[in-house]
């Protein structure tokens, strides 16, 4: 989508972190933006600086979870600013984990609502209306490098970001030819308070609170020293990370990365499944016949991203 002056962006859990980062740089690039959340208070913080910077913007109480107050959403954006051509499903949320075996069923059900079943509300609400209006956009969704790469003990947040990812790859398949670009965005340690808005909703949805986080564990001489190192210069400022989803869309990249550092990891775990493969001659009459299952198109579509320029 290389024409976004003008242009309206819905962007869930739009309000603080990443969310309001990708807002942030839509709106210098002349975008009208529809901050939803479920956060009020979030939401009022954030609009001052979109009315003192002049970008036009609206701001709307969602849980992703309600379909229905989705729906009552889009109809307010389309009231406000005629049409929504941008959807950003940033809206998101981590639970306390460990071994899945120790996870609560509740926790389970709702990263899945919130995760997995936000970004589908998010799908089947907006893109029907993008469609409709003609003008082409483009949907967004983020998900997370550990989507890609697991993290040990934190299998719901990992799947549910892995589910994402499916998501999106499926429907950039799905609109190829709608004039409707279709991204995800695996991001790296960006400086959030998705620890906060996680215990909101959390909260909000199950009644209780976050549990206090461990004490720290004494040095018993036996785990490798963690080096000292300057957390400000590691864990980027989540505006940068608004300003790469923003390239992306531009770009019409299907995967935005954040972080070169994981690219290693993400071989290793590529080549590993290339080497599961039986190694075997290929009946090339199966792929005659099968071919929408041995590959997809839509991964040649992907061009090298450059180095970010701040």
């Amino acid at each position: 989508m290389e024409n976004i002056m003008g242009k309206t962006a819905f962007i869930t859990g739009g309000a603080s972190g990443i969310g309001l980062g990708i807002a942030k740089a839509c709106a210098k690039a002349g975008m009208n933006i529809v901050i939803a959340d479920m956060r009020q208070k979030a939401i009022d913080e954030a609009l001052p600086l979109f009315e003192e910077n002049g970008w036009p913007a609206l701001g709307i109480q969602l849980d992703v979870t309600d379909r229905e107050g989705f729906a009552k959403a889009a109809d307010e954006a389309e009231a406000r600013f005629g049409k929504i051509h941008v959807l950003v499903n940033n809206a998101g949320i981590g639970v306390p984990e460990g071994p899945v075996w120790t996870d609560a069923y509740q926790d389970v059900d709702l990263m899945i609502d919130v995760n997995f079943k936000g970004v589908l509300n998010g799908i089947m609400t907006i893109v029907p209306r993008i469609l409709k209006h003609g003008e082409g956009g483009h949907v967004v969704s983020t998900a997370s490098k550990a989507g890609v790469i697991p993290v040990p003990g934190f299998t719901l947040y990992n799947s549910t970001k892995r589910a994402v990812i499916a998501i999106m790859e499926t429907l950039a398949s799905d609109l190829a030819d709608k004039n409707i670009g279709s991204s995800v965005f695996c991001p790296g340690p960006f400086q959030t308070n998705l620890g906060m808005s996680s215990g909101e909703v959390r909260s909000k949805h199950l009644g209780v609170d976050m549990p206090a986080p461990p004490p720290p564990r004494k040095d018993d001489g036996k785990r490798p020293e963690r080096p000292q190192v300057d957390f400000s210069k590691i864990v980027r400022d989540a505006d940068e990370a608004g300003e790469r989803v923003l390239r992306g869309i531009l770009r019409n990249d299907l995967y935005i990365f954040s972080h070169a550092e994981f690219k290693k990891g993400v071989e290793a775990r590529m080549n590993a499944m290339s080497r599961a493969f039986p190694d075997e001659p290929v009946n090339e009459d199966f792929n005659k016949v099968f071919g929408m299952l041995t590959n997809n198109p839509i991964f040649d579509k992907q061009t090298q991203v450059p180095g970010y320029e701040k």
